[in-house]
């Protein structure tokens, strides 16, 4: 049985880049994107950074254009996706997230990018368990076709609480199955949107924080982690 927690966010938390404009960036490579994407998901950044974006029409309008190919192409993709970026993820994070594997620790990836794109990545830090936005398949069926729309809530902010909590609660009998469970609990980020998830672990870390979180970390004693982004 796990004692402690490691819970991490991905995009500029793990990475020092958005995953999801490196996902559409790729998929205008190959043409199944144009070239006008990029603007477009770089506006619903703008969104988010300001916290007015709707997480449900920004994942509508990703996932319609893919909406048209197999699964399986899909799957195709996101292998060649994990390829391309192998190369890009700092050894400083891949270290981070192996000393806590090292000692024993539960290990979860925690982030608002949709499972399609965060997949790959969680493979390659060798993150088992993923909370991600999930894509809504039809009539709910496992490996069934995407409808475009967002399974459940976004794991966006304080949904990045209720799906840790809910992935605990559904934990076999013999495991820890709540956060207060955990004799420690740490949660990497550099969001101000992911204080709920912040506040509720016994060590909360601001990893190359936003200002706001880098005020909020310093104020409340927080540590800082400035983290190697070199590759």
């Amino acid at each position: 049985m796990h004692a402690r927690l490691a819970l991490f966010d991905l995009d500029l938390t793990l990475i020092p880049f958005d995953s999801g404009m490196a996902w559409t960036q790729f998929l205008i490579e190959r043409g199944v994107l144009p070239p006008e994407s990029e603007a477009q998901y770089l506006a619903y950044c703008h969104l988010y950074i300001a916290g007015t974006l709707d997480m449900h029409a920004m994942h509508r309008s990703n996932m319609q254009p893919l909406l048209r190919y197999p699964r399986d192409t899909l799957a195709q993709w996101q292998a060649e996706f994990e390829a391309r970026m192998a190369p890009r993820i700092p050894p400083a994070s891949l270290a981070l997230v192996e000393q806590h594997r090292a000692r024993g620790d539960l290990c979860a990836m925690v982030t608002a990018t949709t499972d399609l794109i965060a997949a790959p990545m969680a493979r390659l830090f060798g993150i088992e368990h993923l909370l991600a936005t999930r894509p809504a398949t039809q009539g709910g069926v496992r490996g069934a076709a995407y409808t475009g729309e967002i399974d459940g809530e976004p794991c966006y902010r304080q949904y990045k609480l209720s799906r840790v909590a809910q992935w605990l609660a559904e934990r076999g009998p013999e495991q820890h199955r709540a956060l207060s469970d955990f004799e420690q609990s740490w949660f990497y980020s550099d969001s101000i949107g992911d204080l709920p998830l912040l506040q509720a672990v016994t060590h909360p870390v601001a990893v190359c924080p936003d200002e706001r979180l880098r005020a909020h970390a310093l104020q409340h004693g927080w540590p800082v982690l400035e983290l190697d982004r070199q590759v």
